[in-house]
C-alpha cells in the first residue's frame, strides 16, 4: 500500500516535507507502525548489532556486522525498533531500541493501575536503548552504548537531569528513503563510525556532521530493511 501511494510523509522528518520514495514501506514501519527493522548501512549493506546480545549487557557498544550468522538472527540482533519519544520543539524524537535481550516486565498485581501498559493492558516490554556519552563526539568519549536507561553508566545517564536526555534521537529521512541519526545532546554529529571507516565490526560512534546539515550523508545514512527485505538491492537508488 505504502509504496503504490507515495505518500508525503511530512512529520517524519526534520528539514521540511521529504517525499518518502521506494523504501517507504520500511521508514513507515519503523517509524509509524514501531514494527523492528533491520539498519543497513548505506556504503557496504552491513547491518547494526550489539556488540553483545544478552538482556545482562548494559556496558557495550554496537558495532557494523557483514554477515547475518544463525545466533544473531535467533537473538534478534538485528533488529532494531525506533520508539517515539516525545517532541524537540516540533521535530519528533525517537529512541533506537535493541529487539535482542528484551525483558518482560512481571504482570502487576490485580487492580494496579500500573504505568507503561499496552493497549492490551500488559506491561510493555523494557528494551535497551542505544545510549549516548555525555561528552561525545570528543575523541577519548565518543562511543555509545545499549542498555536500560537505568542499568547504563553514570555519563550515559542525561546530560540536563533527565535520564534519557542522551537516548533521544532526531530520526531524518533523507531524499534518496535512509535515515540518519542525530542526538539532540550532540546536534552538530550524527551516528557514524570509530576513525570513520565503515568495515566489518566496525565499532558506532558518533562523528561530526560535516556537511553542516540534518541531510546527512551517504557515509551515515541506514536503511531501514523488514526482515524479509534482507536481500532486496538497494545499491541502485545511487546510479
Amino acid at each position: 500500500m505504502y509504496t503504490q501511494e507515495r505518500t508525503a510523509m511530512s512529520n517524519l522528518v526534520v528539514g521540511g516535507p521529504v517525499a518518502v520514495n521506494s523504501y517507504d514501506n520500511a521508514i513507515v514501519a519503523a517509524l509509524v507502525e514501531n514494527r523492528p527493522v533491520m539498519l543497513v548501512h548505506a556504503f557496504n549493506g552491513g547491518y547494526l548489532r550489539p556488540a553483545e546480545l544478552s538482556e545482562e549487557s548494559h556496558d557495550k557498544g554496537v558495532q557494523l556486522a557483514t554477515a547475518l550468522d544463525p545466533a544473531t538472527k535467533e537473538a534478534k540482533g538485528h533488529l532494531w525498533y525506533v520508539t517515539p519519544a516525545g517532541f524537540f520543539g516540533q521535530r519528533p524524537l525517537y529512541v533506537i531500541e535493541s529487539a535482542a535481550g528484551q525483558v518482560t516486565p512481571k504482570p502487576a498485581a490485580a487492580g494496579d493501575a500500573a504505568a507503561g501498559r499496552g493497549d492490551d493492558g500488559t506491561p510493555k516490554p523494557q528494551r535497551r536503548r542505544v545510549t549516548v556519552h555525555q561528552d561525545a563526539p570528543r575523541s577519548t568519549a565518543d562511543t555509545v552504548q545499549v542498555g536500560l536507561p537505568d542499568k547504563v553508566g553514570d555519563k550515559w545517564r542525561g546530560k540536563n537531569g533527565a535520564p534519557e536526555d542522551t537516548q533521544l534521537w532526531i530520526v531524518t529521512v533523507t531524499p534518496w528513503g535512509g535515515l540518519t541519526f542525530v542526538p539532540i545532546t550532540h546536534p552538530d554529529a550524527i551516528l557514524g563510525f570509530k576513525d570513520h571507516a565503515v568495515a566489518a565490526n566496525s565499532e558506532v560512534r558518533l562523528t561530526y556532521n560535516w556537511g553542516g546539515d540534518f541531510t546527512g550523508t551517504v557515509i551515515n545514512t541506514f536503511y531501514p530493511r523488514l526482515p524479509s527485505e534482507w536481500n532486496v538491492p538497494y545499491h541502485h537508488v545511487f546510479t
